[in-house]
């Protein structure tokens, strides 16, 4: 038997490779497919079938693509979502891998067509040696109700709560869980960072183990978690089992800074440099999206069809930004800054620059200030500076005419640690903000200096006193 879990950066999701008797399977694969073919080629694996949990709602699926390429056979829940499936199964059908057997168990909920597969060895053929769950049941969480139907959240995480409790308990404390994201997904809330699970932990940790099912229920509507406009694309893409693979990273254009600000008359520029660096000096109108957030936040600053210009840091190669923007659907990724920041500023092109500030100088001149988080409504709730107002940073833009924020006056821009401000702060400027800045290390620093929180609500739409 041969098994491998492959993570992809940046999205917190999690593929596998399952291999029995010169056979393999691959779960949940990914667009960008050259990885997976490598690891199965050097264990001598011929792909025979191509699992897919559910349908994919925050990267666009290698599925079909993965099969044209390989022959192996698509294996999905019997639902009019997967219809582009070589097979669809039904409750309890049976998959065979070499010495191994696969069943499906239909555990809907997350979206109506979720499939989680028991894996049972041929030496112990009663007890479950593990179970592919995709996003139904994450280390210490489930996953979101709300993306299918909003309206019928209550509903469908009733539907989750019964078919883990009745179909994917019941495989026993031993059965090690395969889900299909890990911590920093943003298709389940709190998911816990444990490397390897397995139910018997689930089962003492989880909520969905420890709650009643109304109580449950109830928690899932207290989620509220943001939805990324990239979504409705993801899940339009991957009706059709995903997309062909995009440019290679290496045919994307290192453009002069001449032609970089040319070509930028049409194009969004996003520069990937580290928050500092960008208030620092960056060139006008760009947005500050660190490398590592690119897959998550892309999708909230641009569409599938939005030409993009990228700013990278210096020595960075361009391989990470373009797959991290291409697993999302982005593809329109129309050059690079050749010399990066530094040969803009070698030619005299214009730059601007934003303000920082740590915790300490914030907590002294709080009144000359402004103040804007812009983390996840929970995060905010459980601790924030008393008169901020908050607007989560995906959508700061939609509901900043409502914010009673005074463009002319200074703006303090918080976060965790200075990521997501960073964003916000590249998003003010853009809309004629004149003095923002950021809070480096965020309420995280905050918090280990014990400067002073409020908990509660925010205070949109209230002016912000200033002297």
């Amino acid at each position: 038997m041969f098994f491998r879990a492959m993570k992809t950066p940046g999205l917190a999701h999690i593929a596998y490779i399952l291999g029995s008797g010169g056979e393999a399977l691959i779960v949940d694969p990914r667009r960008d497919l050259d990885s997976y073919l490598e690891v199965v080629q050097s264990q001598g694996l011929r792909l025979r079938y191509v699992l897919q949990t559910h349908r994919q709602e925050d990267f666009v699926q290698g599925t079909a693509e993965l099969a044209r390429r390989t022959g192996a056979r698509v294996v999905a829940c019997k639902h009019p979502i997967t219809g582009y499936a070589d097979m669809q199964v039904g409750e309890r059908q049976l998959l065979h891998l070499g010495s191994l057997m696969l069943m499906a168990l239909h555990t809907p909920g997350h979206t109506p067509e979720s499939m989680s597969w028991a894996v049972f060895l041929d030496t112990h053929p009663h007890d479950a040696w593990g179970v592919f769950t995709g996003d139904a049941l994450f280390a210490g969480e489930t996953g979101r109700t709300d993306l299918f139907d909003p309206e019928r959240t209550a509903e469908n995480a009733g539907l989750l709560y019964d078919g883990l409790h009745q179909k994917v308990l019941p495989l026993g404390d031993q059965a090690l869980v395969f889900p299909a994201h890990g911590p920093g997904s943003v298709c389940g809330g709190n998911i816990a960072a444990r490397e390897l699970t397995t139910l018997g932990l689930e089962r003492r940790l989880n909520p969905v183990f420890l709650l009643e099912r109304a109580e449950f229920t109830r928690h899932k509507l207290r989620e509220r978690l943001p939805r990324p406009p990239y979504f409705s694309h993801m899940e339009a893409v991957n009706l059709l089992g995903g997309l062909p693979p995009a440019r290679e990273p290496s045919a994307i254009l290192p453009l002069s800074p001449r032609d970089f600000e040319e070509a930028s008359r049409v194009a969004l520029i996003i520069d990937t440099r580290e928050p500092e660096a960008f208030a620092g000096g960056h060139i006008p109108g760009s947005l500050n999206l660190w490398m590592d957030g690119l897959p998550v936040f892309g999708g909230w600053v641009a569409r599938h069809d939005t030409p993009i210009l990228l700013v990278l840091p210096e020595g960075t190669d361009a391989t990470q930004a373009v797959l991290s923007l291409a697993r999302i659907g982005i593809d329109r990724v129309e050059g690079l800054l050749s010399g990066g920041f530094r040969a803009w500023c070698k030619k005299g092109l214009p730059f601007e620059r934003s303000d920082t500030l740590s915790p300490v100088e914030l907590h002294e001149d709080s009144g000359l200030y402004q103040k804007l988080d812009v983390r996840e409504l929970s995060e905010f709730e459980e601790g924030h500076l008393a008169d901020a107002r908050h607007a989560y940073v995906g959508e700061l833009e939609e509901r900043l005419p409502g914010l009673g924020l005074h463009p002319d006056e200074p703006v303090a821009v918080m976060c965790s640690t200075g990521h997501r401000s960073g964003l916000a702060t590249s998003l003010l400027l853009r809309h004629g903000f004149r003095k923002v800045a950021n809070l480096l290390g965020g309420m995280s620093a905050w918090r280990k200096l014990d400067l002073p929180l409020a908990e509660g609500p925010s205070l949109e739409g209230e002016a912000s006193p200033l002297p």
